[in-house]
């Protein structure tokens, strides 16, 4: 069998969320003046980025929901017992800061355009349909991918196999027509590969050390190593 279809995660993969996050913050941030307890920008924007992780994993887990996780963040950040109003204009503030920044990767639709003529694609995100779909709309991007599927809506996240066979139903795919590409060797390729599909690490930053996994580092090689034909049988040739 031959791989028919692309399934994409989106933050970090082709859409460079930790960029925009961090500038969205760090302009927030000078509107809104530094919360008590922190000296510098700096310690905020790292301190945001744990509290962002530590909430997005309780949502992934079930145990908060879309809004739940937001406003949490927002309180553990702020160090204030917010009403979920007030948190919710904090984070609205926060957001406009953050959509001011959003870019694509700039090798994100090469990559897009390379594939375009081979293989159907489709997006597979922890986050939920609303947010994604506004996000690919917005970076012109949307009419891509046939599917978009988020964890929000499904009600189960990745790395769990359900997320993944979800997305392969709403391709109408079977999972070993499927390669999955994103930027966490767990959450990501080691999730697709566990759920019956093929996965490729996007490892932007180099960090290697996974060799059971087929690993590149930038979107403009995931053509070749398609075309290669591999079926991923062993550690890519790229790391």
């Amino acid at each position: 069998m031959t791989i028919r279809a692309v399934l994409w995660d989106i933050d970090d993969t082709i859409f460079d969320y930790t960029r925009a996050d961090r500038t969205g913050m760090r302009e927030h941030l000078r509107a809104e003046g530094l919360p008590d307890g922190y000296t510098s920008v700096g310690q905020a924007l790292a301190r945001w980025r744990q509290i962002t992780d530590l909430h997005w994993a309780r949502f992934a887990a079930g145990e908060t929901d879309w809004q739940g996780q937001s406003r949490e963040r927002v309180r553990s950040f702020t160090g204030t017992a917010l009403t979920d109003q007030e948190a919710d204009a904090w984070f609205a503030r926060h957001l406009a800061h953050y959509e001011a920044a959003w870019a694509l990767f700039p090798d994100a639709v090469p990559a897009l355009d390379a594939l375009a003529g081979g293989y159907r694609h489709g997006v597979l995100s922890n986050s939920a349909v609303r947010n994604q779909d506004r996000k690919l709309r917005a970076l012109g991007v949307r009419d891509r991918f046939e599917v978009l599927v988020c964890a929000a809506d499904l009600g189960v996240a990745k790395p769990a196999a359900g997320a993944f066979h979800a997305a392969c139903e709403a391709l109408r795919l079977d999972p070993s027509d499927v390669l999955y590409v994103g930027d966490h060797p767990d959450t990501d390729a080691a999730g697709a590969l566990a759920a019956g599909l093929s996965a490729v690490w996007l490892d932007r930053a180099g960090l290697g050390g996974r060799p059971e996994l087929d690993r590149i580092t930038a979107l403009d090689q995931l053509p070749g190593l398609l075309r290669g034909d591999t079926r991923f049988g062993a550690p890519s040739t790229f790391g």
